[in-house]
């Protein structure tokens, strides 16, 4: 059967503690799904158990990114494999509940190109996780809403649907971190596509330590946060804006 939604999940070392995670996310799908979960290296310590997993559970297809080291680039590299139309980002670490993930799927079908998990929406939460980047999220979250009508409270977090076409129409320009669900919700409001939130409950994992680079990924946050601001674009118009971006990393990998 053809999957409804693909999930990509960008994987460091988790070993056993992507099991119950991926239990979690078949309990809570009730879509024809494929969950495409993506590491940078085959001696990565989840590798082993996710070909275990994906023997009893075709569903799961262990990816090797060869887009390069880094979230970003599994990411990218998850969703260019990805074979339905609809593709849902979520992170190992349990944080994100994958109930939602049906409810997100059924936005996009509906023709929203961006659908966001929301910690800020009515009925959202955050709990636990480092003070200072809560309250930075936070901020940015609200303030694009207000003052940008971004279409959701919530732009920074990770936890989105997206139309896969649409990613592949506007292209995917981050690389290192996890700025990409504000990358592709700037682009859409840039673009004035259709963007659409649900109230979520983050919480903070459990075990094992967050990847989450706060003082390096700033500056790239901040670059998709002055880009929502500002005049429709045309595809074009939006691939020349951010053809310097490009070049940067291209020259950054090379």
């Amino acid at each position: 059967m053809s999957p409804r939604v693909s999930i990509v999940m960008p994987v460091y070392n988790e070993g056993d503690e992507i099991v119950p995670v991926l239990d979690r996310i078949f309990e809570g799908v009730t879509l024809p799904s494929e969950v495409l979960v993506v590491y940078d290296t085959s001696k990565d310590t989840t590798a082993p158990v996710l070909e275990a997993y994906a023997e009893k559970c075709p569903q799961v297809v262990p990816t090797l990114n060869t887009y390069g080291h880094g979230p970003g680039n599994a990411i990218r590299f998850g969703i260019d494999q990805a074979r339905a139309e609809c593709v849902v980002v979520t992170m190992a670490d349990g944080s994100d509940d994958p109930r939602q993930i049906d409810d997100l799927a059924r936005l996009v079908e509906r023709g929203v190109v961006v659908a966001a998990a929301s910690r800020y929406a009515p009925g959202g939460q955050q709990v636990g996780g480092p003070a200072l980047k809560g309250i930075l999220s936070r901020l940015a979250g609200l303030s694009l809403h207000l003052f940008c009508r971004i279409g959701t409270r919530d732009a920074t977090n990770s936890f989105k649907a997206y139309q896969t076409s649409f990613v592949r129409e506007v292209g995917i320009d981050s690389r290192a971190g996890f700025e990409i669900g504000l990358e592709l919700t700037a682009k859409a409001k840039r673009l004035r596509r259709p963007i659409a939130e649900i109230p979520t409950i983050w919480l903070e994992r459990q075990v094992g330590l967050s990847n989450f680079k706060l003082a390096q990924w700033i500056p790239r946050y901040l670059y998709w946060y002055r880009f929502a601001f500002g005049r429709r674009l045309t595809v074009d118009e939006l691939k020349a804006a951010t053809r310097g971006l490009q070049a940067a990393n291209n020259k950054e990998q090379g």
